[in-house]
């Protein structure tokens, strides 16, 4: 307890410390049964584990790629992961795939080890770490709980490329488009990939969303939430156009912040907000300053809007990236975080 006082006097969140040790003082309190620790002490040693990895490696965007463990090598979706992951790392790119076999071998062996990270759970079968990500050093985690891995998943990837998979594979796709949609994770691009002549998205998309927005049950805007690729390039161009003038969002209760590369002109701005009107609850999109995670200074965009909107926020993102603006070198690096001079 004296290490923890001296560790935390000055921090600079100190105040979160300071709550996150209430919470776990009153569990104390309450709870003696072995079980209940059993999930507080894992869950803690995931997340400490997990910051540890991803710590040093902050500043370069990641993909997570998604897809069945049971494909084999012979199966072309196994060759188009590999393809995927290894246009990634040229943009500039990391590859975070669940460490397991078939796609996600397929991911890491086409990131190479020294671009890759496998987050593995462990399970009593079909999920042992493939060879790749094993081989380097600080590279694999090894996560005891499904929700601890997938915070990170969601946490660390600035975009999900999902390839054919089964339940877990949906899973880990619903799970992205529900945190997006409910704007629990900024905005990124989710990539659904699948070979030229397979129509397993296609028939997904199909039948899964029309469905959902026939019965009302999701706004026709909220398929702008997926895109569709049948190659690696196309995948990588999406996601590497969705990071052009867009860098990051941050979302709070009633307005959103939309942090960019560059600065938009007059003319620009006016004609977002004629176009993006009906996504503003009230006033309009303003021009702004603000710090970005690393304590740059950038160009950003301000405006109330309802999180009900996300998949028209989307088409803002795309609207804005689809600017014709002239060459600079922010908008040439889609795979860095950290692009702007301080």
């Amino acid at each position: 307890m004296q290490a923890l006082a001296q560790a935390i006097e000055g921090h600079p969140q100190r105040r979160t410390i300071d709550r996150a040790l209430v919470s776990l003082l009153d569990i104390c309190r309450k709870e003696t049964e072995p079980e209940a620790w059993r999930i507080v002490s894992g869950t803690l040693a995931d997340i400490s584990e997990a910051l540890t990895v991803f710590r040093p490696r902050r500043e370069v965007r990641k993909v997570a790629v998604f897809g069945s463990a049971r494909t084999t090598a012979e199966d072309p979706s196994y060759r188009l992961a590999e393809q995927l992951a290894a246009a990634a790392v040229e943009a500039g790119f990391e590859v975070i795939t669940g460490a397991g076999g078939g796609i996600m071998e397929a991911a890491n062996r086409g990131a190479g080890c020294e671009a890759s990270i496998g987050l593995n759970v462990d399970l009593p079968f079909e999920q042992h770490p493939n060879p790749i990500v094993s081989s380097c050093e600080g590279r694999l985690l090894h996560f005891r709980y499904f929700f601890t891995r997938k915070l990170f998943f969601l946490r660390e990837s600035d975009a999900v490329v999902v390839l054919p998979g089964g339940f877990g594979t949906l899973d880990e796709l619903f799970e992205s488009l529900t945190l997006v949609q409910t704007g629990r994770t900024p905005p990124v691009p989710v990539v659904l990939l699948a070979p030229e002549d397979d129509a397993f998205w296609a028939s997904w998309q199909q039948e899964v969303q029309r469905q959902m927005t026939h019965r009302g049950l999701i706004s026709p805007e909220d398929r702008s939430l997926v895109v569709l690729a049948d190659n690696a390039q196309s995948a990588m161009e999406h996601i590497c156009r969705f990071y052009r003038v867009f860098h990051a969002a941050e979302l709070h209760s009633d307005r959103v912040e939309l942090q960019l590369n560059v600065e938009l002109s007059v003319s620009e701005l006016e004609q977002l907000n004629r176009d993006f009107d009906d996504l503003v609850d009230q006033g309009a999109i303003q021009a702004a300053e603000t710090c970005d995670e690393e304590g740059y200074l950038r160009p950003c965009l301000r405006f109330h809007f309802d999180k009900r909107r996300m998949g028209r926020l989307y088409q803002l993102i795309h609207a804005l990236n689809a600017l014709e603006l002239p060459a600079c070198p922010a908008l040439e690096q889609p795979g860095q975080r950290r692009c702007l001079l301080p």
